[in-house]
């Protein structure tokens, strides 16, 4: 006999918790269901190396996880906290360094250094980023309204979108323009003229993406990371969590569960059921069979609709989108245990402003481009760049003292390493990258105990993340908003009643938001509601022509 829920939540990452939270804080009899050991997703903190040290295994800081989330579930209580992550420092092989710290005068003498024309343009290009910023994080977190469709309730949304768009004047508006379609290139190098700046800002431009500094769509990269908000009120603002990214998703399951909601891990799911038209539950891979009225699925698309349902029973144009999907990445994570912290030639000694904040090893932005070229034409980048974090210089939890934990979030490898382990050139790669520090930190090699090399391979067949695309899914014009991940699909909804979506790969996500978690419930809460209105109205019809 099956088991009976009211909510199956697929997928134990951090919008699955979030939408369990919620549901369950609402009363419905909710249970999550995660593949691995470990609940997370990629937001996940692991002992690989033992349990001396604990590594952010992916995602490895945050910022998007909105304030009014944080509240509503009360995940301070659950142990959530985050260290503000300090400004970017990026050392350089010449022995000069450029920092970007948060006071506007320090910023500006550290980029007077390198030019003094990109020290005027810094200001105006804060401003104008933060304006931008402003103006996409509302659309970012709100549910798309289906862009086109003519029935009088898309109608209304769509009329919806527009009044939220009145504050665009012509001038944001052609900038707007410019940002969706721009490459990171053109709008960097028409504003700053010293390598050290755009090397610093094309890696933001690129983060994550398999697209280079040049090419059109990648301006939009740089303001998707001038969004968030930690909670103080400065837009953009990075953290680290106190554990690493599991203390968040850790927060956020005992937040599911102090709400009534059950949490299984290792049990992977085979299938979601459906019986005309309308999805009945789950079947796992061990034949345990679970019932519910309502699914929600947080695993990546092609996982959702291509694996876990018939695509027989889903409409042609759908699954064409889902299949043309694009999750491709050239990303290698390395996560490394060191017995001592770094020692910059360029500034000696610890200064909780560098290995506090994101270390960039980035020389210019043509090199970054020629990186992508490489892997682009199928090898690995010769000089990968790299975005370094140390959060042990503020969490003490992560490793034993005077020892610390180092994230590397490096890139390229050539997409289609997703298919196959690639060790032995995995290993040269990171050898190379190793090479990097070491020639503007002397004797980093010596200090590494450990180290862990995550592949677009490991990231996918380990993580169920396809691709190894950390956003689950390109950032680009033709997979956001109305149309991310397919079209007429942005809502939440899919073509099968009763099944949502809330995975990373739907509007809101592509990072650790926690919005398409949020705004599922919403939708299946009304939709609940609505369907209570129509048994009500049916049962009344019934009656009074009962009593004619």
């Amino acid at each position: 006999m099956a088991q009976q829920y009211d909510v199956v939540i697929v997928g134990g990452g951090h919008n699955g918790l979030v939408a369990a939270a919620y549901l369950a804080r609402e009363g419905l009899r909710t249970l999550v269901l995660e593949r691995r050991h470990i609940v997370g997703g990629a937001a996940v903190s692991e002992q690989p190396f033992g349990p001396d040290f604990t590594l952010t295994s992916l995602s490895y800081v945050v910022s998007w996880l909105p304030p009014a989330l944080v509240k509503d579930l009360d995940l301070v209580r659950h142990g959530y906290h985050i260290y503000p992550q300090g400004p970017y420092f990026a050392p350089r092989t010449d022995g000069s360094y450029l920092q970007l710290p948060d006071d506007k005068r320090a910023r500006r003498e550290q980029i007077a250094k390198f030019s003094a024309k990109d020290a005027d343009a810094i200001e105006h290009w804060d401003e104008w980023m933060e304006g931008l910023g402003t103006v996409l994080g509302p659309l970012v977190t709100e549910i798309p309204p289906k862009v086109g469709s003519k029935k009088p309730i898309d109608l209304a949304k769509q009329a919806w979108l527009l009044r939220k768009l009145t504050g665009i004047d012509e001038r944001k508006a052609v900038d707007l323009t410019r940002l969706l379609t721009s490459s990171a290139a053109d709008l960097i190098e028409d504003t700053f003229e010293s390598d050290a700046m755009r090397g610093v800002l094309s890696v933001s431009a690129v983060i994550g993406s398999w697209a280079g500094p040049r090419t059109p769509g990648t301006a939009y990269v740089i303001a998707h990371h001038h969004i968030g908000d930690l909670g103080d009120g400065r837009i953009g603002a990075w953290g680290f969590p106190r554990g690493g990214m599991g203390g968040v998703t850790q927060a956020l399951a005992s937040a599911a569960r102090s709400f009534g909601a059950e949490i299984r891990t290792e049990a992977p799911v085979a299938r979601i059921t459906t019986k005309n038209g309308s999805a009945t539950g789950v079947i796992l891979e061990d034949g345990t069979e679970i019932s519910a009225s309502t699914v929600i699925t947080t695993t990546h698309p092609q996982i959702s609709f291509l694996r876990l349902l018939d695509s027989a029973d889903l409409p042609a144009d759908f699954v064409d989108d889902i299949r043309r999907y694009k999750s491709r990445s050239g990303t290698v994570k390395i996560n490394v245990a060191l017995d001592r912290l770094p020692e910059f030639t360029s500034k000696p000694g610890f200064d909780a402003q560098v290995h506090g904040g994101t270390i960039v090893l980035s020389e210019s932005l043509d090199e970054v481009e020629a990186s992508f070229q490489e892997a682009a034409a199928g090898k690995p980048s010769t000089l990968p760049f790299a975005d370094i974090c140390i959060p042990s210089v503020f969490d003490p939890t992560l490793a034993p003292e005077g020892k610390h934990v180092m994230s590397m979030f490096t890139q390229w490898v050539p997409h289609t390493w997703n298919e196959e382990p690639h060790l032995d050139e995995l290993e040269a790669y990171a050898d190379r990258l190793f090479a990097r520090m070491e020639a503007v930190a002397p004797g980093f090699t010596s200090s590494v105990l450990h180290r862990q090399i995550l592949s677009p391979y490991d990231i996918e067949h380990e993580y169920g993340i396809i691709g190894g695309n950390i956003f689950h899914g390109e950032l680009t014009m033709g997979q956001m908003f109305h149309a991310r991940p397919a079209a007429g699909y942005a809502d939440l909804r899919t073509p099968i009643a009763g099944l949502y979506q809330a995975g990373s790969a739907t509007h809101g996500g592509g990072g650790v938001t926690g919005v398409p978690g949020r705004n599922v419930v919403h939708q299946i809460l009304g939709d609940r509601k609505r369907s209570q209105w129509r048994d009500r109205a049916r049962i009344g019809a019934r009656e009074s022509k009962a009593n004619r």
